[in-house]
């Protein structure tokens, strides 16, 4: 981080991800880190929200298999459900 705030991105991210100079990258909060993401992979909002939920599962089902894989136990009770996510902010 420069006294500018800029930022550099090591040459073999750069290369892995095809960014180039002059190219826009989107900062995005997750939990306790950020998230930079080329902002033309980024998916544009709008999407139905059938295929937000089947997107949400794809990825509860990497989740699922990378936790087998280190031998923990996926929790069944998370306390909420994925149909509340889209519901959340929304006047009623």
């Amino acid at each position: 981080m420069t006294s500018k705030l800029q930022v550099t991105v090591p040459k073999a991210l750069a290369t892995a991800y095809k960014i180039r100079p002059g190219d826009d990258l989107v900062w995005v909060a997750a939990g306790d880190a950020i998230r930079v993401v080329p902002a033309h992979t980024v998916k544009p909002a709008g999407e139905s929200v059938a295929v937000r939920l089947r997107l949400f599962d794809r990825a509860t089902e990497r989740q699922q298999a990378r936790q087998g894989r280190r031998g923990q136990k996926p929790s069944k009770d998370r306390g909420w459900q994925r149909e509340s996510l889209y519901d959340r902010g929304r006047a009623r």
